[in-house]
């Protein structure tokens, strides 16, 4: 097995937790972005990571793009269906040249509740809306570095005016990476077909992985066209959570901790297969009844420790590494954190990421 790529999540003075609710959240420090880099850099990380929960992470990734440095910048993920594609092309094509080349366009659809009622745009078959907008921008991309017409007819989109004045130029790198986030089957099977890679959520577990995401990645990519040696190259990132700490007491009080993500992701019926293939179909349906009736403190009792350790590697330190390379196997590239206080901290997390990658 190959080591695996090892990402950074970017932040803007807190850490992100899904459960964050309004008392809890600081004012954001864009000043912190490029600090973020350097460290990152220096502790051996492949990529920094931009998710779209509180801020646009393409604002966070145009700023750390002006540190210099060899980090991949990937958006994990930006939503897809709040904006035009030709918009988000045109995004995503600065970006790249703005970096070097260094750009990984990470994709999502987001739910149907946050898209028509958080957003206000509409909502169609999420899958067949994917492909259509991931062929759009790349039809933009191509017109752009050729000077081909721009000509893409799908059911979801149709474009067909590319004036020379809203052409940007070519740029060095015109290939950009598109990373697809996948839950359901139907869409894991597109990013299969036509992505560069998936990324998988959090809210998931190893049998999961094995049954449902990499049987229908297969059957996308196998519908792709691509030689089945390319398979090597397709990216795949996520698949669970990590919970880890120093000692076995604090890795206690952290398993503690993650019932509530879990119990947060739990709540949403888009993410329920994993707990309707491990059985816990009811703690799933109860789990969305007290969200919706806002009882968001009682959510995480409905959590086992069976549950914690089917979503997540759990260990110390000093384990961690090798339970992550055992929980996901089959994976490229994981998220991985630890809280840093002191020169000590980074000597730990700087080793884990040297056995993380040597796989």
């Amino acid at each position: 097995m190959s080591g695996f790529k090892v990402e950074k999540l970017l932040n803007l003075g807190v850490p992100y937790a899904p459960e964050m609710q309004v008392g809890t959240k600081a004012r954001p420090r864009w000043d912190s972005i490029r600090a973020q880099v350097r460290e990152a850099a220096e502790l051996g990380y492949d990529a920094i990571v931009a998710a779209e929960t509180q801020h646009d992470p393409f604002l966070m990734l145009a700023l750390a793009a002006q540190e210099p440095s060899s980090l991949q910048l990937v958006t994990g993920i930006a939503l897809a269906f709040t904006k035009s594609p030709v918009a988000t092309a045109y995004i995503a094509w600065d970006l790249q040249a703005m970096s070097g080349g260094r750009f990984i366009l990470g994709l999502g659809s987001q739910v149907k509740g946050h898209v028509t009622r958080r957003f206000g745009m509409p909502w169609s078959k999420p899958a067949q809306r994917m492909k259509d907008y991931v062929g759009a921008m790349r039809a933009c991309w191509n017109t752009w570095q050729t000077g081909a017409p721009l000509a893409f007819s799908s059911e979801h989109y149709n474009l067909s005016l590319m004036t020379p004045n809203f052409s940007p130029p070519p740029i060095e790198h015109p290939q950009i990476p598109v990373m697809i986030a996948a839950v359901q089957q139907r869409m894991l099977q597109v990013a299969g077909e036509i992505g560069d890679g998936v990324r998988l959520h959090g809210i998931v577990t190893r049998r999961y992985l094995d049954e449902i995401a990499f049987p229908n990645l297969r059957q996308g990519f196998a519908r792709s066209g691509r030689p089945p040696a390319s398979w090597n190259k397709f990216e795949i990132s996520g698949g669970g959570f990590i919970c880890t700490a120093p000692d076995r007491d604090s890795l206690a009080s952290a398993m503690e901790k993650i019932k509530s993500t879990i119990a947060f992701y739990g709540s949403t019926r888009s993410y329920r297969a994993s707990f309707e293939l491990a059985g816990w179909a009811s703690q799933a349906a109860k789990l969305h009844r007290l969200s919706v009736e806002q009882k968001w403190s009682e959510m995480p009792r409905l959590v086992s420790e069976e549950m914690v350790h089917a979503f997540a590697a759990v260990g110390t330190y000093a384990d961690i590494a090798g339970i992550i390379k055992k929980r996901f196997e089959g994976v490229t590239r994981i998220g991985f954190e630890i809280p840093i206080k002191s020169e000590h901290d980074k000597g730990v997390l700087k080793g884990i990421i040297q056995d993380l990658h040597r796989g």
